[in-house]
């Protein structure tokens, strides 16, 4: 498929010009020859990234690692022959091939994988069986029933007390007791077992594999920790030690790189877009208020560190002398007139893309709060500080849903989590998409 693509941009470029060809027509040997680096990258970076395990992935989940392998190699192709072949090649060419295999490499791996499923191989489909009825075990089998992708046939459950349980479980039969485990792996031809114990059942887990020595089938466990998951849950190797891991930013590794790559290529281009703006914004607070152009105010970003955020000030000055540090209301008497319009419009927020080029703060992210709110926030609101796992943002996956100024801060914090969970660089793009249309019909920014 790689070389299929890396031909195929080039006859796209040079015998179909969409876009006119001014410096000549390279040799198609020149192309040829840069196959074997181009093969060696992307194979690497493929390998590098796990696509050459054995995992069992959802479609959207190889889709989205194919593209960021596809981005990754990608950028160290344009590093490898910058320096050696920069007037070589064409870079309408590397254009054609990224597109053409961000498209076809993971449609047709999915395409296997689908073809494999229908033909319902043996070597692909496996017939499991669930230690465990409960909560986990059903949760797990739940999720397995709706991945049917993955390949995994479920045969049943077996219980610590199956007559206690008379229905079905997830519409699959409670197959008997942990004693009848042997039994039970003869007879449906079991060749994966998922030990989903309780915690208060993990005692048992010693004597059910004595009782399976021998078998010749794989073993996996889902440990009973779904209820203390925080946020990012994964496991790892730590100097030989298996580690599970509760709490995780997802900020690392390219990711960390992508999102960054993000932040400061928008907040270039934004900067220089709305400079008019700013300076409109500038000269109207100038000419109609007396005091700063800007409010100062200390926030909390990532890790909880604390920065001053800068914003066109919109009210007059000293307004929370009185009033203490509270959030903006409707009709707020401290608002000027100029400020309304700065505020319905989000204009005030503009000089934060300076912190964005900083590093303090991202495109995209919880919003940054003030010490004072959050050391209320944090006794009263649970998983409150989890938020401070990711980059603080100029709007977040909580503002684009409405949920600004005077609202539900446990609905805000389900959104963050929300958010710093299910984190990708689509998802990103998903928010400052709906952040144009958010700024021009949300009713709670005043």
């Amino acid at each position: 498929m790689i070389a299929g693509c890396w031909i195929a941009a080039y006859y796209v470029r040079f015998s179909l010009p969409l876009i006119e060809v001014t410096k000549g027509v390279p040799p198609l040997s020149l192309y040829l020859w840069a196959l074997t680096l181009v093969e060696v990258i992307w194979l690497g970076t493929l390998y590098v990234q796990g696509l050459y395990s054995a995992q069992r992935r959802t479609a959207w989940r190889l889709f989205s690692l194919v593209v960021k392998s596809e981005l990754i190699a990608f950028l160290i192709l344009i590093a490898a022959t910058w320096f050696t072949h920069r007037q070589s090649f064409s870079r309408v060419v590397y254009a054609y091939f990224f597109i053409l295999t961000s498209v076809l490499m993971p449609l047709s791996r999915i395409w296997l994988r689908r073809l494999f499923i229908n033909s319902r191989r043996p070597s692909y489909r496996t017939r499991t069986l669930i230690i465990g009825a409960g909560e986990l075990g059903q949760r797990t089998a739940a999720r397995l029933c709706d991945r049917p992708e993955l390949g995994v046939d479920l045969v049943g459950f077996l219980a610590a007390k199956p007559k206690d349980i008379v229905q079905r479980v997830c519409n699959l039969p409670v197959l008997g007791s942990y004693e009848e485990v042997r039994r039970v792996i003869h007879h449906h031809g079991v060749g994966l077992v998922l030990f989903c114990l309780p915690l208060e059942f993990q005692h048992r887990l010693g004597e059910i594999l004595d009782l399976m020595a021998g078998e010749m089938v794989e073993v996996k466990v889902v440990p009973d920790l779904y209820r203390f998951i925080r946020l990012g849950g994964s496991v790892e190797e730590f100097d030989g030690l298996q580690i599970i891991t509760l709490t995780e930013s997802p900020m690392h590794g390219w990711d960390r790189i992508l999102k960054r790559s993000l932040d400061i290529l928008v907040a270039s281009l934004a900067l220089v877009l709305f400079s008019p703006v700013m300076l409109l914004a500038v000269a109207a607070i100038k000419l109609t208020s007396k005091g700063p152009l800007f409010y100062v105010q200390r926030r909390m970003g990532i890790d909880g560190r604390l920065f001053n955020m800068y914003k066109f000030r919109t009210m007059r000055v000293n307004a929370e002398a009185e009033t203490g540090p509270v959030w903006c209301r409707p009709n707020d008497p401290r608002v000027t007139k100029v400020g309304r319009v700065l505020r319905r419009t989000s204009i005030d927020e503009l000089p934060q893309l300076v912190h964005v080029l900083k590093g303090e703060m991202s495109l995209v992210g919880p919003r940054p709060e003030r010490p004072e709110l959050i050391e209320e926030f944090r006794r009263s609101v649970p998983r409150y500080m989890l938020r401070h796992k990711m980059k603080a943002g100029m709007t977040g996956w909580a503002q684009v849903n409405g949920l600004r100024g005077n609202t539900s801060i446990e609905d805000r914090i389900d959104h963050d989590l929300e958010y710093i969970q299910n984190w990708s660089l689509s998802f990103d793009l998903k928010v400052l998409y709906k952040t144009v249309w958010s700024v021009i019909t949300d009713k709670n920014a005043y």
